[in-house]
């Protein structure tokens, strides 16, 4: 257990490198922005005002956001997803794999839980010793299940799932803004130093060094913002884009989508005057989801059937209102 427990706790400290790492760059950033090119460099007191007012409001944003994604604590499925003591102790002494899954539907009839493991089971997680709602996964990183597990990021030192996905969706947008705002007022004095139109000064080669890392971080935040807009959109996560889960008549990528403006609101909520704000309004308690209307389930009574025969009676139904 001492080997374990210090492995561990090594690998926890070394997961605040990377956090470290951009704390690091974004107070150089600062330092080279306030001071190197807006204190030293800029000569026009108007032009001075408003690139700081709408620098710190970016930095602001952008801050409050990277700091919520972080300290956020990922959110774990409540206690009815544990196994009661009886139950538990029968799937613990019980080794053939049918039985224990007798066991587990059993004890999941009442939850609302719709998807399965590929193979058709109740996803149970050994090492939480719970049965996993829809979405969740289990994080190694975090060593808990993680209620709609988007992915473990290393940049933030936390796991991306339903208690904090709005907060790195708007670490993104805020980060993308940041760099994009610096390095389009910092170009035209990059060329300025770069064609000795202004002196040596030691501010040269802060500037010139934050226009290329303001643009090199843009371009890799774009392709990455880009991405999570799209999964947003189809209400995915990025587990589920890369193995679509699986429900009780099969797998579906689409099981959870709504349409776009619901998939959004699901992630942001229902008042769009908080949606630009690192506060939580993501709906639902991160347990249940609802589902496409794609297949009949026979246990799911609160889907509705939307096969061609559905389609069908819709149609006569409209044609018949319209006639009367």
């Amino acid at each position: 257990m001492a080997p374990t427990n210090v492995l561990r706790c090594c690998q926890r400290v070394v997961g605040w490198i990377p956090v470290i790492f951009i704390t690091l760059v974004v107070c150089w950033s600062y330092y080279a922005y306030v001071i190197e090119l807006c204190v030293f460099t800029i000569l026009s007191i108007g032009e001075k005002v408003v690139y700081l007012v709408v620098f710190h409001l970016s930095f602001i944003m952008f801050v409050w956001s990277y700091w919520k994604t972080i300290f956020t604590s990922p959110a774990k499925p409540s206690k009815e997803f544990n196994l009661i003591k009886s139950d538990k102790e029968q799937y613990d002494r019980e080794e053939r794999a049918e039985t224990q899954q007798e066991i587990l539907k059993r004890a999941a009839k009442d939850l609302p839980v719709y998807t399965r493991t590929a193979s058709g089971a109740i996803r149970y997680c050994d090492h939480c010793q719970l049965i996993k709602p829809d979405r969740c996964h289990h994080c190694s990183a975090c060593d808990m299940c993680v209620l709609k597990m988007d992915h473990h990021c290393p940049w933030v030192n936390n796991c991306v799932g339903f208690a904090n996905y709005k907060y790195f969706m708007l670490f993104l947008a805020y980060s993308l803004l940041y760099c994009l705002f610096i390095a389009s007022t910092v170009l035209q004095y990059f060329i300025k130093f770069w064609t000795g139109d202004l002196p040596d000064t030691h501010a040269k080669f802060h500037v010139l060094f934050l226009f290329f890392v303001a643009a090199m971080f843009f371009i890799s935040l774009l392709s990455l913002f880009s991405y999570h807009c799209w999964l947003v959109s189809k209400n995915r996560s990025t587990i589920e884009a890369f193995r679509a889960p699986v429900f009780r008549n099969g797998p579906d990528k689409n099981g959870f989508s709504l349409g776009i403006g619901k998939n959004i609101k699901q992630v942001y909520g229902d008042q769009v005057k908080y949606w630009l704000l690192p506060i939580f309004t993501s709906q639902g308690d991160g347990c249940s989801y609802p589902t496409r209307l794609v297949n009949q389930d026979v246990e799911q009574p609160n889907t509705i059937n939307n096969s061609e025969p559905v389609k069908k009676y819709m149609y006569y139904y409209f044609c018949i209102n319209l006639l009367t």
